[in-house]
């Protein structure tokens, strides 16, 4: 953001609905990603911004692509990180993942709940930035669970220091686990795009690295090196960063805000 403010732009980064700062529904298990999509039009009504350009990393790559689909005049372009876009119902054969995959384990009700359980949230937070910073799919054994993955005396990646951690713990202790597991992993997409063009018409930028555990989903290489993308999204550009995991952001932020910068003039 302070990049983007820094080259002239305005940036909003709002807490998804149940994260971080804002107020947590008062039923967290019926929170769906069109929820999500409704509060970021309300949010660009609210400050009369007619369009903008929507950045998405993990969970917010499905709800930036969705907007664009189903508000095409509101989008100027769409940037993602760590996941391509799909068009809806394209899950890139997951099913084939074993059943201890972490998504599958944190899609069962009450399942993450205990293994966190056994944790502060530091912790936790903690070895959710090891594990997913690996290059590696987080998959657990029949006996064992998805935080068990982490060997206790593994260092914090070089990227993150203890004080974001102590920030990212805080604000989890505030908000809880209960949206967070809805969404993304617990939430049912709605129907709303069956009827519509599933093509993104906006131009769009991906950034993804090149030691991101994602890279190892079925069939997910093929599909973000070959030109299968640009069949759903004609104006896509797709940068790697070698080096880089899923949390390319935070490794690399210089050459991540420059390559977003760059799209913005190229397409503003």
């Amino acid at each position: 953001m302070i990049a983007l403010a820094d080259a002239g732009y305005r940036a909003i980064a709002p807490d998804y609905r149940g994260y971080g700062l804002s107020e947590v529904p008062s039923e967290p298990e019926k929170t769906t990603f069109k929820d999500l999509l409704d509060d970021l039009l309300a949010i660009l009504d609210l400050f009369s911004i007619p369009k903008v350009f929507v950045i998405g990393k993990d969970a917010g790559v499905l709800p930036a692509y969705h907007f664009a689909l189903l508000h095409p005049e509101r989008v100027s372009g769409v940037v993602t990180l760590g996941i391509p876009y799909a068009p809806p119902g394209h899950s890139f054969s997951l099913g084939k993942l074993p059943k201890g995959f972490y998504s599958f384990r944190w899609r069962e009700p009450g399942r993450a709940e205990a293994d966190f359980g056994r944790f502060d949230i530091k912790t936790v937070i903690k070895n959710i930035y090891i594990l997913f910073s690996k290059s590696d799919i987080p998959i657990a054994d029949a006996n064992e669970e998805i935080m068990d993955l982490v060997d206790p005396s593994t260092p914090l990646p070089p990227w993150l220091s203890e004080e974001d951690l102590l920030y990212y713990a805080t604000l989890y202790e505030k908000s809880g686990f209960r949206t967070p597991l809805q969404i993304p992993y617990r939430a049912v997409l709605e129907d709303y795009t069956s009827e519509m063009n599933v093509k993104i018409l906006a131009p769009a930028l991906f950034i993804m690295g090149g030691k991101d555990y994602v890279v190892k989903f079925p069939e997910m290489e093929e599909y973000i090196t070959s030109e299968k993308a640009k069949e759903y999204i004609p104006d896509l550009e797709t940068v790697w960063l070698p080096e880089g995991s899923h949390f390319v952001q935070e490794q690399f932020p210089d050459k991540v805000n420059q390559l977003i910068i760059s799209f913005l003039s190229k397409h503003i």
